[in-house]
């Protein structure tokens, strides 16, 4: 299997042709970002990736990656991996979520091998430039895998951070290895969970609890689509890049710090990155049916326990928040932070102040 990833010019002709033909849907007057996507700001994004956007630029920084292909369970994964040069180096493995892969973390790996840590980067499957699975997998799954990369790639023991799914997996990969995991980071606390006693909780919990639903009703309904039925989105997503960059854009703008000006926190060449890599692999219908398989892992896995130390670094444009109380109920809370700009999206958005947190908290777990 190629090391490099490769985008074809076969491929990047016809998005640019699929691109051209875009058949725009109307929109009414005045409503910008109120119904979903800005449809003349999404044609302007458009226009510029069919014509402006410079492809060979994009592939040459693919190549520049330490990327590794390798099997894991019969699955072919696309990894990221840069080594240190210390002897003492940590190694920490980054655990992304949707919608995006390896990408949310390609500003601070570098960084972070600067800083002496050995870094790990897989695409889930289905994700990136991994193969699909040949059916959907859970969170859980994809903790046992990451288990097995870092055994093959020579870690015992190692630290991991993840966020939106990533946040589950680095918590499964806790619960389920905790004699391998060193420390576990993560930039949210998930969703509250169903089921709740609110007896039992804090004022704070009670509040977070309410968040939740709230942010569900306003703005789950695209995970609902992606648990009940995948596959019927995925066909005009897979057939549409106009289609599948509102997809994608909508939440990259609402999830974002970014006080609703998507471009005051990512360059356009970056988001037309993750949109070309989502395009030429074809897998937004594999990351979105990962929901599918997330949504039948059983209630009793929600409420384990996480005695792995563990830090959380609150970013203020994140989903939901999850306060200190529930953060302490549910894991062995040594490290807590809520900063003061980011959001779902931080590693990207706010690079310096991602590499800070993890640093800070990774430190006593060096020696």
């Amino acid at each position: 299997m190629a090391e490099t990833p490769e985008i074809d010019d076969t491929t990047i002709d016809d998005l640019r042709a699929r691109l051209r033909a875009t058949r725009w849907p109307d929109a009414p007057a005045g409503t910008g970002w109120s119904l979903g996507v800005d449809v003349d700001e999404l044609r302007a994004l458009v226009e510029y990736w069919a014509d402006g956007f410079d492809f060979d630029a994009h592939r040459a920084a693919l190549a520049a990656l330490p990327s590794r292909r390798v099997v894991v369970d019969g699955i072919g994964i696309h990894v990221l991996h840069a080594r240190a040069d210390a002897p003492d180096a940590l190694p920490v493995l980054l655990a992304h979520g949707w919608p995006d892969s390896g990408w949310r973390y390609r500003k601070v790996l570098p960084m972070l091998v600067d800083a002496g840590f050995d870094v790990v980067v897989p695409d889930m499957p289905g994700y990136g430039f991994s193969d699909a699975p040949p059916q959907p997998i859970d969170a859980r799954a994809v903790a046992g895998m990451w288990a097995t990369l870092m055994t093959d790639l020579g870690y015992g023991r190692f630290a991991v951070s993840g966020g939106d799914i990533g946040t589950h997996v680095a918590r499964y990969l806790a619960l389920d290895h905790p004699d391998r995991v060193v420390a576990v980071h993560r930039i949210d606390g998930g969703l509250a969970w169903p089921g709740l006693d609110p007896s039992t909780l804090s004022d704070a919990e009670r509040a977070f609890v309410a968040e939740t639903d709230r942010w569900r009703t306003a703005e789950g309904a695209y995970a609902m689509m992606h648990r009940t039925k995948p596959q019927t989105a995925a066909v005009g997503l897979n057939d549409s890049p106009a289609g599948l960059a509102a997809w994608i854009v909508e939440k990259l703008r609402s999830w974002s710090d970014c006080d609703g000006d998507l471009w005051s926190v990512y360059a356009r060449d970056e988001v037309l990155a993750l949109l070309t890599e989502y395009w030429a692999t074809g897998t937004i219908g594999s990351a979105m049916r990962m929901y599918h398989a997330n949504a039948g892992v059983p209630a009793e896995q929600m409420a384990r326990r996480v005695e792995v130390p563990s830090g959380f670094s609150i970013f203020p444009g994140d989903l939901v928040r999850a306060p200190k109380e529930w953060l302490e109920r549910t894991t062995n809370l040594v490290y807590h932070h809520e900063l003061d700009r980011g959001g779902h999206f931080a590693a990207f958005e706010q690079p310096d102040l991602f590499v800070g947190e993890l640093r800070a908290f990774l430190e006593p777990f060096r020696r």
